[in-house]
């Protein structure tokens, strides 16, 4: 989440230089250009929080999917419990089809 916040911020900068470069005089590919380095700058500058947590929220994520987990700890139990449920019911199906079977003559 920390990722989106950090990005809506950007493009939010983005607009805001690209309206002031507009009502500035500014037309056509140039207004974008100078916009893009604009937020650029006025991001490194003004987004230094959003920006480390974004940073952290993205390596934390990345030591938990290095050590084998991709998913949150909820949706692991979520899982394993619906896995349990299917064998469960695969046992109980299996149990009732074995037996002897008797075919009519």
């Amino acid at each position: 989440m920390p990722f989106l916040i950090y990005s809506a911020w950007r493009l939010l900068l983005l607009f805001a230089s690209a309206a002031g470069l507009y009502w500035a005089g500014m037309r056509g590919w140039l207004l974008w250009v100078v916009a893009v380095f604009v937020a650029l700058l006025a991001s490194y500058a003004l987004l230094n929080s959003p920006r480390t947590r974004a940073a952290e929220y993205l390596a934390a994520r990345r030591v938990r999917r290095d050590s084998g987990h991709r998913f949150t700890p909820q949706q692991e139990e979520d899982f394993a419990d619906e896995d349990a449920a299917i064998d469960r019911e695969t046992s109980a199906n299996d149990g009732e089809s074995e037996g002897p079977s008797e075919e009519p003559q």
